[in-house]
């Protein structure tokens, strides 16, 4: 583990009941090392220029951010989180990338009565029956962007769809959420260990099923090894392939290269959604890290906005947790992705849409198709009871 920095900033105008607020803590804990390094790295550093452009106050109020690396360890993440409440005395926790890991360190962050907001990972299990008063999803329900491309696929009329994701909550979540709409045939259901690098077994397995079109969620690297093998492999002629925006994000397109062009993908986000907070975030990114935002940017940018909107609605005064959480609930902040509210599981009500891969001079990038689903809601918010 790796105590990445902190950061304090103050911002050279605020009201007097602000500037005799306490700082607020907030501690990531995020990916940045190892596999799915890309990840936490993005939502990081969305997250960080967000309260940049709030001159280091998020509120108003002088902010700090203590920030680890996991290395997409769960003994780790909950070694991390553990300090932090104990130790730093945090008031909001961040930044897990990781399914697994969430489900192993948001349970403690909200009995411990800290509020945890997810820039990722949003297993069913906490937007259900597990949900709580202090657990609050930015980004979406893990199954959300697989229900759009089952969806999508059988408006295409492909009736015979080979599955393959990761053997970790959020690949059962994804496999669950295509299939919720999806209307044909499964040709075969494959689950892969989580950090498989070669997939030679599985593309035989694959070819020899014959399937209209393949389905896969394969996130960070996995995904990059993935999509080459199944160009090289000589599929991609005779057989589409679908899949979400994680396996899709810019930092795989940087590294995949031609062989994702022509690739359809469902997301929440993308650069060319058109309002002005898509539009100055975007540009500012680039100015600040000399690349272009991915999803996971985006995400670690609304959850610092988000946060932002909690501290101003109350004045700084995060003492009292009904108020607070309260004004997280108005998500009064402009998201970059437009029209963005919280559902009765505290997880989004968003719209979803299809993109596809395609040059942009020597760019290979995501551009949006059409919009699949307006406001859409998870399946899990009718089993939690808040």
């Amino acid at each position: 583990m790796l105590m990445a920095g902190a950061m304090a900033l103050s911002a050279s105008f605020a009201s007097p009941a602000i500037q005799a607020a306490e700082p607020v803590k907030i501690g990531m804990i995020t990916t940045l090392s190892g596999g799915g390094a890309s990840l936490g790295i993005d939502i990081r550093d969305g997250f960080m220029l967000g309260l940049k452009m709030k001159d280091g106050k998020l509120g108003g109020v002088e902010t700090q951010v203590i920030e680890v690396d996991d290395a997409r360890k769960v003994e780790n993440a909950k070694q991390i989180a553990t300090r932090m409440i104990k130790q730093d005395d945090v008031d909001i926790v961040t930044g897990i990338v990781w399914s697994n890991l969430a489900m192993a360190v948001v349970p403690s962050v909200t009995r411990a009565g800290k509020f945890y907001i997810s820039p990722n990972a949003g297993p069913s299990a906490l937007a259900g029956k597990k949900c709580h008063e202090n657990y609050f999803n930015v980004a979406w329900q893990n199954d959300n962007l697989h229900e759009a491309a089952g969806q999508y696929v059988t408006d295409k009329g492909l009736k015979n769809v080979y599955l393959m994701a990761p053997n970790y909550p959020a690949g059962k979540d994804a496999i669950a959420g295509f299939k919720r709409f999806y209307k044909g045939n499964v040709a075969g259901e494959v689950y892969t260990k989580l950090g498989q690098v070669d997939y030679a077994a599985e593309l035989a397995n694959l070819r020899a099923a014959k399937p209209d079109a393949v389905y896969f969620f394969l996130p960070g690297g996995m995904g990059i090894n993935f999509v080459k093998q199944y160009s090289q492999a000589g599929l991609s002629a005779d057989t589409p392939l679908f899949g979400p925006a994680f396996s899709f994000d810019e930092g795989i397109l940087k590294a995949v290269g031609d062989a994702a062009i022509g690739v359809y993908n469902t997301s929440q986000w993308n650069k060319d959604i058109d309002n002005p907070a898509n539009a100055s975030f975007v540009k500012a990114f680039k100015e600040a890290y000399g690349r272009s935002p991915s999803l996971y940017a985006s995400q670690g940018y609304d959850a610092a906005l988000l946060i932002d909107s909690a501290i101003a609605s109350v004045g700084g005064d995060l003492s009292d947790d009904d108020k607070f959480r309260n004004a997280l609930r108005k998500a009064e902040f402009e998201s970059v992705r437009g029209n963005f509210k919280f559902g009765s599981n505290q997880h989004p009500v968003q719209d979803i849409y299809v993109r596809i891969v395609h040059k942009d001079g020597d760019t290979v990038t995501n551009k949006i198709v059409s919009k699949v689903f307006t406001a859409h809601q998870d399946a899990y918010a009718t089993e939690c009871k808040l």
